[in-house]
């Protein structure tokens, strides 16, 4: 099971930095280029313990549609998400979050396995790892740039 594990300064408070990486709507904003839309389930605002939602976005040039889930929550040290339907065998993405001297750090752990057996591994190894790290790293920036400026009352308040 590929995993792909990612650290992200961000000079702002860890409740803010919480809210904006659970925020239904940074995560429109950071998915644009991929048409990302909530389509069911929890659709805007701040996503919660045991609220699912289904994103509708196009990856390869073919739409695709996946749920996730929140099936662990600490505020503001912990959330987990979890694929309940999609192209996935299945995923795992972890968020951790600690502060000190006002910078918050920010880890994810995304594990996932891949559908089609030896052909997913195929396709892991070729693109689709660093496809998937490359769309975290840009969501992390996005909340970086919210969460760093003032900004993050735009989505929060």
């Amino acid at each position: 099971m590929p995993r792909i594990e990612l650290q992200t300064n961000i000079k702002a408070k860890k409740e803010i930095v919480f809210d904006l990486s659970r925020s239904i709507d940074l995560h429109k904003i950071s998915t644009e280029h991929t048409n990302e839309k909530a389509i069911a389930g929890k659709t805007s605002g701040l996503i919660e313990m045991h609220e699912s939602v289904t994103w509708r976005a196009k990856h390869f040039g073919i739409y695709q549609n996946l749920t996730s889930k929140i099936t662990a929550f600490e505020s503001p040290k912990y959330f987990a998400d979890e694929m309940q339907q999609g192209i996935f065998k299945a995923f795992k993405h972890e968020h951790h979050f600690s502060e000190i001297n006002g910078t918050t750090t920010m880890i994810d752990i995304f594990d996932y396995k891949s559908p089609l057996g030896i052909l997913g591994k195929l396709a892991d190894e070729l693109f689709l790892k660093k496809y998937m790290t490359d769309l975290l790293i840009e969501r992390n920036r996005i909340v970086k740039d919210f969460a760093e400026s003032e900004r993050w009352k735009e989505i929060l308040l």
